[in-house]
């Protein structure tokens, strides 16, 4: 998944000179159309660059919309559905169990919606009428899609898919889920600011740290840090409207799309942080969150208290403010040392 809209930057703190059996390793490349980094510690290199490649390769065969001959673009394509792999099926399961949780806040049928806006594979050259956002929104909904056994139907030949906005995330847990099988217990797994941990770095014995970069739509270069968190087991991940986006007149259009109106996200948010088990669960929420208010984000997340979220927002006088729900103050660096 391409995401633009990353803050995330990753902290790891120096070795000590304290001699240990343990060493550091870190692989470092470019896949799914953004940066990867992966960071763990062992006895030797037990984890090569050309695996991790090889898992980037299956995936994008999976559910990349740039790759001709994915899966997806053959469901995208197809009339009533197709056969799909594992990865593809653990990726639909979770967002339609995030659709119905999110009351159809997210929903990966708005495929059509982010193409009619620009924001997909094609550009376009005219801003959408209202008759063709209404006439899109006809083959749009998550119900319209249903998962059996191995087999994805779709109710209307139109309905098609785009799972950019949790692929990312998913594709973490693997590499993560691979490093675990390689007996591998202190590591960071990093791809496009989506991040997942487990252990502490050994040299330091403290969790590892992650940087959360102020937004800023004119920002050039990496390291203003809002806050800094510490996190030795889970995953973060952030949305936000402040990168890909452009202007219609005054109107500022994001690449979040609000598949029940068919229009761009309006509204206070202009990221979220999520903490959460996983990087796929993380992943699907962030976008949760931002369709909602201040107000709105803090109901859901009482009926969740396994997400923990950090927000900054616009107030009505345009300044820019931000909260956190408890859970999340408790990471804070400068909180863990008070």
């Amino acid at each position: 998944m391409v995401r633009y809209v990353i803050f995330l930057i990753v902290l790891i703190f120096a070795c000590s000179v304290r001699k240990i059996d343990l060493q550091r390793f870190q692989i470092t490349g470019f896949a799914q159309g953004t940066s990867y980094s992966i960071t763990y510690f062992a006895v030797d290199s037990v984890v090569s660059k050309h695996a991790v490649d090889s898992i980037f390769n299956v995936i994008d065969n999976s559910m990349s919309l740039y790759k001709k001959g994915s899966l997806i673009n053959y469901f995208n394509l197809s009339k009533s559905g197709i056969v799909i792999d594992e990865h593809l099926k653990k990726v639909i399961e979770k967002s339609i169990e995030t659709y119905k949780q999110s009351n159809g806040s997210f929903d990966i049928t708005v495929k059509p919606l982010v193409k009619l806006w620009g924001f997909g594979v094609e550009k376009i050259n005219n801003i959408p009428t209202h008759k063709q956002v209404k006439e899109i929104l006809k083959n749009v909904g998550s119900d319209k899609l249903q998962l059996k056994d191995n087999f994805l139907f779709k109710k209307q030949s139109e309905v098609e898919i785009d799972v950019n906005g949790i692929a990312q995330g998913y594709t973490v847990d693997v590499l993560a889920d691979f490093l675990k099988m390689k007996n591998i217990s202190n590591y960071l797994v990093e791809l496009g600011g989506e991040i997942r941990v487990n252990g502490n770095n050994p040299f330091t014995q403290l969790p590892f740290a992650i940087g959360i970069e102020t937004p800023d739509e004119g920002l050039e270069t990496e390291g203003d840090f809002k806050d800094i968190i510490l996190l030795s087991k889970g995953a973060v991940t952030t949305s936000g409207n402040y990168r890909k986006f452009y202007y219609n007149g005054k109107k500022k259009i994001s690449h979040l799309i609000n598949a029940k109106t068919g229009y761009s996200l309006q509204n206070e948010m202009i990221s979220v942080t999520v903490v959460a088990k996983d990087a796929i669960t993380a992943d699907a929420y962030d976008n949760v969150l931002m369709a909602c208010s201040i107000p709105q984000a803090f109901s859901f997340l009482k009926k969740h208290p396994d997400l923990q979220a950090y927000f900054i927002y616009t107030n009505t006088d345009g300044s820019v403010a931000d909260t956190a729900t408890v859970g999340f103050h408790q990471l804070l660096k400068n909180k863990r040392h008070e």
